[in-house]
């Protein structure tokens, strides 16, 4: 147990993208550590999720979705950001490349919007999910990159502008992370490989390794940072 286990009692928490991968793990980690979860997602996931947390559908592309979410939210204490698509190879077609930011980047700002009075009287905090594409261009996925690359800008802007709130944004930017979503290039030597070789701590990150992270960024402990892009990669960055 890193953190002392009641360490967001009676905390409320929204995290998107969070029905299964990296967004369930963080709903359940802070779940865990006593906060009231809403999970949000497109459906309602895989099971990844514990019993204890709620689930909303919505598609934080659409803004009527969101405004119909945040109908019925209260105050909130955290809220992640973890929603997220990616067309490899597809995303040089223009309409494509709209659909991903759409998603990414513009769904982000979306529900940092709405949710900024209900974090206000709670003096809350915001956790983006960025990317290791947030620093690095990628030729297959050059809207996954932008989106990513936008998120960090638009965390560091959010920080600035929401500090008078007494609110904190910061984000993650996970690494190689051992997901459904990588599994093809988990399971191939040739691709795997170069990988870790270039991954100082020798191993794929896992959904855990990043919901810690998330969990410290809104802990007492992080009361003093905002505007952070932390790298959850195992040294690939500096590598």
């Amino acid at each position: 147990m890193t953190f002392s286990k009641d360490v967001f009692q009676d905390k409320r928490a929204l995290v998107t993208g969070a029905t299964q991968g990296i967004g369930a793990a963080i709903a359940n980690r802070l779940a865990a550590l006593g906060a009231h979860v809403t999970a949000v997602g497109l459906d309602h996931g895989d099971g990844s999720l514990d019993p204890g947390v709620q689930v909303r559908t919505a598609d934080v592309s659409r803004g009527q979705d969101i405004d119909t979410l945040f109908q019925d939210i209260g105050e909130l204490d955290i809220v992640v950001n973890c929603a997220g698509i990616i067309r490899r190879g597809a995303e040089h077609d223009p309409a494509v490349f709209e659909q991903v930011l759409a998603v990414n980047l513009t769904g982000t700002m979306r529900v940092c919007t709405a949710a900024r009075e209900r974090l206000k009287p709670r003096s809350g905090c915001i956790v983006n999910i960025a990317s290791m594409l947030s620093f690095f261009g990628g030729s297959l996925v050059p809207a996954y990159s932008a989106s990513k690359g936008g998120v960090a800008q638009l965390t560091k802007s959010l920080a600035l502008a929401y500090a008078v709130d007494g609110i904190r944004v910061n984000a993650v930017a996970p690494g190689w992370i051992a997901t459904p979503l990588t599994q093809a290039l988990q399971d191939d030597p040739t691709r795997s490989g170069p990988i870790l070789s270039r991954t100082p701590l020798g191993r794929w990150g896992t959904p855990k390794d990043v919901a810690e992270a998330v969990a410290f960024l809104c802990t007492p402990a992080a009361a003093f940072m905002t505007g952070v892009i932390l790298p959850v990669d195992g040294g690939y960055l500096v590598a």
